[in-house]
């Protein structure tokens, strides 16, 4: 305070300027301070006493101005009372008003501390109150991931921590704005995938050519969807939100060196897998016919390649996503679609008259069908190396383990080594079984490919979406020890994913055989083959929903750094999957053998789904949510009631449509039609709340836009 002094001893007060201080200049002068002990005093035997009296300092010393008449000082504690000198009247008490903090005591003088005494600092202006005040982890700055604060008090005005990491763990609305951003572009994905698949199907059929091509461009697709695009994908995506948020540099050095190693590593099992080319198409079945073998080893020389091109294009999404980046990863296989739709154009302009067999391709055909294909994959993946700089993290090679804790993507890569041998059991079964077929005289891996594309059409669609968006999300909250934030997202992907695929289901089980002719029934492929495969659909369609939900699952145990498991689900996965493909050639005949293959798939499925909840619950204590278990059993009501309206209304009406192309679009029409007008209906009726967000986003969108 200015115009105050903090009292001191009577020696230091004659010291300031050497003779006595004038007296009062008003009437009623404020009591003496009473002095602390000193050295020297006379002692009454009850504590040190006040020494002679002096004149009181003016009143302007004494006090501010603004307090004309000033409370004297409490002694400071621990101080006996002073007792008053002859003739001086005591000190009176402090009666009335709250109590002053004590004084803390004043280090003893140094010779001319008096005169050098420092001004008092200036009042700095008010701050602006916070929400937080930062800790010393607090203050470093990770690009996309936000500190975690240390909360003192909320405001409302504010938004919550949850937000700041792309929505509050369970919330539908952040989750479906990111979905819905990614499913557009995945279902333009998916659309030209389709017509992709419709093109090379009618330039090279459901014979040897096809099966031989399926089985050489499988080897390839192998890799990618098990390992690199699915499973590591899963892996690398914790582990680069955690560089996020452990590394001073936000794992920018961490994200190279990752990169670094595993395109070295690419480049080395692309080598080996084109040396290998004829051990692995005979492994997947191709041994019959020796012109089908030829081309397909001439094939899987060329398609293997893919490989490299494959992981650089998945570690470069893995990369791009843990940054938030979802939709150019989403757009790149629209590249590659179209690049191959091309290939295929030109195949059939190039073919010649009569029917396609290994014996009449032309080996300008075989390297049009094998380069055409590795370019659009190339294409899909250097689209997005560009992005990476312009998203933080730039195209240098780095190398080096210490220190990175690259250690542990290779603990958790053995387990994910592990899962993919397992998964490739169940693939090198079922390729095996439907070459059989084939060989038999029905359809085979072609077949069952097409069908398996139309399956997971929706999934593509819907699915993934509500992966990528939520994998980020549960990945930050695992790395946060937010057990409760993991189960929500894993309750709100289930609840919308049944709301999403369950109506899809139905639509396949009734319309298959239409969607069948409609996409495939062109070029070398005919009618009944095509239908075939359209009845293999509507029979493995069950599995739809289970398929996303152990998907699902599996992210979830990935998001927790645990890829043991995954691998452990998915060997019990295909201990159920290899006994029921070696008993469907038992079973049904050659020509229902790819539906066969269709319905062991699903249940397959099906069991993983089962086999997830049990791991959920007995390693994390989670359980299915009451209100995911009301979300999945009201749409599967509604899709059943929908479903089977439908078949009645197909069935009557396909009497007078036929079995032709144009016959096929109008069932698929009207079909489409009256089954999704009916879950429409009935999910009002019942009141899916997800239906309600949906249709609230949509509503703000449009009103946004006016």
């Amino acid at each position: 305070m200015t115009g105050s002094r903090r009292p001191g001893p009577p020696d230091q007060e004659r010291a300031d300027d050497g003779r006595e201080a004038p007296g009062p200049q008003r009437p009623r002068p404020a009591a003496p301070l009473p002095p602390p002990p000193y050295r020297g005093a006379p002692s009454t035997g009850a504590g040190p006493v006040a020494p002679s009296p002096r004149p009181a300092a003016p009143a302007q010393e004494a006090a501010p101005a603004a307090r004309p008449t000033p409370r004297p000082l409490p002694p400071p504690p621990g101080y006996p009372a002073a007792r008053p000198a002859a003739g001086q009247p005591a000190v009176p008490p402090l009666s009335a008003g709250p109590p002053l903090p004590a004084v803390p005591a004043a280090p003893p003088p140094t010779p001319g501390a008096a005169r050098r005494r420092a001004p008092l600092p200036p009042v700095p202006p008010p701050a602006r109150p916070r929400r937080f005040v930062p800790g010393p982890d607090d203050t470093q700055l990770i690009p996309v991931v936000p500190a975690l604060p240390r909360y003192l008090e909320e405001e409302p005005d504010e938004p919550e921590d949850g937000d700041t990491r792309g929505g509050s763990s369970g919330g539908s609305r952040s989750v479906l704005r990111a979905a819905g951003t990614m499913a557009v572009a995945s279902l333009v994905s998916r659309l030209t995938g389709f017509l992709r698949t419709v093109v090379l199907t009618a330039a090279l059929g459901f014979g040897l050519v096809g099966n031989a091509y399926t089985v050489a461009n499988t080897l390839p697709n192998i890799v990618y969807e098990l390992l690199l695009g699915g499973v590591l994908t899963s892996v690398v995506v914790p582990l680069l939100v955690s560089a996020q948020e452990r590394d001073a540099d936000g794992g920018v050095r961490y994200t190279q060196r990752l990169l670094t190693l595993a395109t070295v590593g690419l480049a080395a099992l692309t080598v080996l897998a084109v040396l290998a080319a004829p051990a692995l198409t005979w492994l997947m079945g191709i041994r019959e016919d020796p012109g089908q073998v030829e081309l397909a080893n001439w094939l899987a020389r060329i398609l293997l390649v893919e490989i490299v091109f494959y992981g650089i294009g998945a570690l470069a999404t893995a990369v791009l996503n843990a940054r938030q980046v979802f939709g150019p990863p989403a757009w790149a296989p629209v590249l590659n679609n179209v690049v191959v739709i091309a290939t295929g154009a030109v195949f059939l302009l190039a073919s010649g008259p009569g029917d396609l067999t290994p014996v009449t391709i032309t080996a300008f055909q075989v390297w049009l069908l094998g380069i055409g294909t590795t370019l659009g994959i190339a294409v899909q993946a250097f689209v997005l190396l560009p992005l990476l700089g312009r998203n933080g993290v730039p195209l240098r090679p780095r190398w080096g383990l210490r220190g990175t804790g690259l250690g542990e993507a290779g603990t958790l890569g053995l387990w994910v080594i592990g899962y993919v041998l397992v998964s490739q059991i169940g693939v090198v079964v079922a390729s095996v079984v439907a070459n059989a077929a084939a060989d038999a005289g029905g359809l085979g891996p072609f077949a069952f490919s097409n069908a398996s594309l139309l399956f997971q059409m929706p999934y593509g669609i819907i699915g993934v979406a509500l992966l990528t968006a939520l994998l980020p999300r549960m990945s930050r909250a695992a790395a946060r020890h937010d057990t409760p934030g993991v189960v929500a997202d894993l309750s709100l992907g289930t609840r919308l994913s049944a709301t999403g695929l369950l109506p899809v289901t139905a639509l396949l089980m009734v319309l298959g055989p239409a969607v069948g002719v409609l996409a495939f029934a062109r070029g070398n492929a005919d009618v009944s083959d095509a239908r075939g495969v359209g009845v293999a659909l509507a029979f493995g369609a069950f599995g739809l929903l289970p398929m996303a939900v152990t998907l699902l699952q599996l992210r979830v145990f990935y998001a927790m750094k645990d890829a043991r498991t995954p691998t452990l689900i998915q060997v019990a996965m295909v201990a159920v999957r290899v006994p029921l493909l070696l008993l469907v050639p038992v079973l049904v005949s050659p020509e229902h053998v790819v539906a066969g293959l269709m319905v062991a798939t699903s249940v397959t499925y099906v069991a993983g789904w089962v086999v997830g909840s049990i791991a959920l619950r007995r390693k994390l204590g989670v359980r299915v949510s009451a209100e995911a278990s009301t979300t999945v059993l009201h749409m599967a009501g509604v899709s059943a009631v929908a479903g089977a309206l439908g078949w009645v209304v197909v069935s009557l009406a396909g009497r007078y449509l036929g079995e032709s192309s144009a016959g096929s679009l109008a069932t698929v029409v009207l079909g489409t039609v009256v089954v999704g007008s009916a879950v429409v209906a009935g999910a009002v009726v019942v009141g899916v709340p997800e239906l309600r967000d949906a249709v609230a986003g949509v509503r703000s969108r449009l009103g946004r836009s006016r």
